[in-house]
């Protein structure tokens, strides 16, 4: 069987909350790894709150964080990083002018977090560490450089018109995204530029590696995934993945997180039986 580069979504995906991950997922991916196939993260998050699954598999590759905003390569200095980012003006524009429907917002340059607010319940979301520098305050006072992405935290019900506003301003120059989400957090916003995808992201780490796309087997849940899946010679959904992802994906597995999904399909997918 050729080698496979396999490119794994985390939360909803690989994870089923900040940092749950078993040492027997650990150990299966680094057994993956020495059958001579390669493993890249392609996630949302960023690199701060990734940084703990690609260390405990072991991984030599690039890494893709912001959903293909920023791709790099912790092992290697030398290797040419992407760094797409937003305008901070418009950031601070489409706050501004949307700030009756905002409920909290923040901002990310790399990993200093521009945070609107302090606000318990929206902890998970920000991937603080320890060693985190976070800035506070109105975007137009605190946010200094052009950031990696923007997520605002719509009042409940508020998510289409802060999603009209972009395309209404900004035409397709930057994209707006409502999350997948019901009750209190139905609108969560993602602002990102057209760059910023994972199957743009995807490729790029596969010519890197010189990967062809049929060799590529790609794992997700989200609509940020769409891109990825399309790319890679097989994509592959989880159980209860978002509607349109379910229309591209090669294959919708029957499982979740919680029930170990991606350790099941690959071993089902290579013929290992545990």
């Amino acid at each position: 069987m050729d080698k496979l580069l396999i490119a794994l979504d985390l939360d909803g995906t690989l994870l089923y909350d900040f940092d749950s991950l078993d040492e027997s997922v650990c150990a299966f991916m680094k057994s993956l790894q020495r059958e001579g196939h390669r493993i890249v993260i392609a996630t949302g998050r960023p690199y701060r709150s990734s940084r703990f699954v690609y260390e405990r598999f072991g991984l030599d590759t690039p890494i893709i964080n912001y959903n293909g905003g920023l791709i790099t390569h912790p092992g290697d200095p030398s290797f040419p990083v992407v760094n797409y980012t937003l305008s901070k003006d418009v950031i601070i524009d489409i706050f501004d002018h949307n700030l009756e429907h905002i409920r909290n917002a923040f901002s990310e340059v790399r990993d200093t977090i521009y945070l609107y607010r302090e606000e318990a319940a929206i902890e998970p979301l920000l991937h603080r560490t320890a060693d985190s520098t976070v800035h506070i305050g109105p975007l137009r006072d605190i946010l200094t450089q052009d950031p990696n992405g923007f997520i605002i935290i719509g009042k409940q019900g508020s998510g289409p018109a802060i999603e009209a506003y972009v395309k209404e301003h900004y035409a397709g120059s930057v994209l707006a995204r409502v999350w997948n989400l019901s009750g209190e957090y139905d609108s969560i916003v993602e602002i990102y530029t057209p760059e910023s995808n994972k199957g743009k992201g995807l490729a790029y780490v596969a010519a890197w590696l010189g990967v062809p796309p049929e060799r590529i087997l790609a794992i997700g849940d989200g609509h940020n995934d769409i891109e990825m899946l399309d790319y890679a010679g097989v994509g592959v959904a989880m159980k209860g993945s978002h509607p349109d992802l379910l229309k591209i994906a090669d294959r919708i597995l029957p499982y979740i997180p919680t029930e170990n999904g991606v350790v099941r399909f690959l071993s089902e997918w290579f013929g290992i039986h545990n």
